[in-house]
């Protein structure tokens, strides 16, 4: 009697949660922002406990979104954490200022991933084909601006590869 009760009961909850399903809005991306960011030489901390690690200095660079630019500013940098010869994490926190004077703060978390030969490539700063990494991204902001304090309230998600001497990413919404 009590496995065919708690049989009924499962079976009423699955079936409330399925009815529920159909009404959740199914996500859609709006694009954002493409941004270059140039980049120095890294900064090789070293093998540590939990892998690899490195500083890669922010030395400036551009971002386009529809009807606005802005401008990169120097002194950020890309916290990297190499896990394995496959895989880095990366943990960039940079500024910008747009083109009407606001200030935004980044921290944009991040994975890249690829095989073997062309992670040891990109980690030597060598030319890799982009389509040979997979590079996913998912940017925070912050501002002091009430013209802009909307962008801390979405969340955003992007793409991006690795050049020698800087870092291009495609931003978007998540609405």
């Amino acid at each position: 009697m009590r496995v065919v009760f708690w049989r009924i009961n499962f079976y009423l909850l699955f079936r409330m949660t399925l009815s529920y399903m159909p009404h959740l809005p199914t996500p859609e991306l709006k694009f954002f922002a493409d941004l270059s960011v140039e980049v120095d030489k890294p900064i090789e901390v070293g093998q540590t406990l939990h892998g690899k690690r490195r500083v890669i200095p922010i030395l400036g660079g551009s971002a386009t979104g529809n009807g606005w630019t802005a401008r990169v500013l120097p002194g950020g940098a890309d916290f990297q954490l190499i896990v394995n010869e496959q895989m880095a994490e990366l943990d960039a926190r940079y500024a910008l200022e747009t083109d009407a004077g606001d200030l935004i703060y980044v921290q944009n978390s991040a994975i890249r991933t690829a095989s073997p030969d062309v992670m040891a490539k990109l980690l030597k700063g060598e030319v890799v084909n982009p389509e040979s990494v997979y590079f996913r991204c998912m940017p925070r902001f912050e501002t002091s601006s009430s013209a802009l304090g909307w962008i801390s309230e979405r969340m955003f998600i992007g793409t991006g590869a690795r050049h020698p001497d800087r870092v291009v990413m495609r931003f978007f919404e998540v609405n």
